[in-house]
């Protein structure tokens, strides 16, 4: 997307956006940070409830429907040469917070034992894609995909997974293969 064509939908003059954003990595820098305090907000929100399992649904919800209301989010950082640097600025905010969540849902006994945060990740890159590919369909399929994924880290429905959690650093590698992927896709 241009310039331009951000002011354009925007409302604004170039020159207006020029002096709130003196170049475009400044304004995706803003809209990126705007996205990740919304998350930041809903996993805060989710901590300070007291069933932890449903504040942990209800934090896995409103990602996804952010998710699902932001549908240039995902373009701007596959467009993005420092896309990287940006998901890792939020893996260090955000970490703690779901890391927190998972623990509180497994003890309060709603989650199962063996989820990770490399899982939980793993499922917003998951669900987010399935968003990006019936937006144009079933702009709300997301919905059933997620109560289907949801239905799996219940720890009532529990068995035996055949693969451990990808480790941090496997974690780190596939974001960068999937930010890659995204920027060729995106070009």
């Amino acid at each position: 997307m241009s310039v331009e064509e951000i002011a354009h939908r925007a409302g604004v003059g170039m020159g207006t956006l020029y002096r709130r954003f003196p170049t475009k990595d400044a304004l995706i820098d803003a809209v990126f940070e705007q996205h990740l305090d919304r998350i930041v907000g809903a996993a805060e929100r989710a901590l300070a409830a007291p069933d932890a399992w449903t504040a942990f649904l209800d934090y896995l919800t409103a990602v996804v429907a952010l998710q699902a209301n932001d549908r240039g989010l995902s373009q701007i950082l596959g467009a993005y040469p420092s896309a990287e640097e940006l998901v890792a600025r939020a893996r260090t905010r955000l970490r703690p917070l779901v890391q927190q969540l998972i623990e509180r849902a497994q003890e309060q006994g709603g989650l199962r034992p063996d989820v990770v945060y490399e899982d939980i990740s793993v499922l917003l890159w998951t669900t987010g894609r399935v968003v990006d590919v019936t937006r144009g369909t079933e702009p709300d399929f997301w919905q059933r995909y997620l109560a289907l994924a949801i239905d799996g880290l219940r720890s009532s429905s529990a068995t035996p997974l055949p693969r451990p959690p990808l480790t941090p650093m496997q974690h780190r590698r596939a974001i960068t293969r999937l930010a890659e992927h995204r920027s060729r896709t995106h070009r």
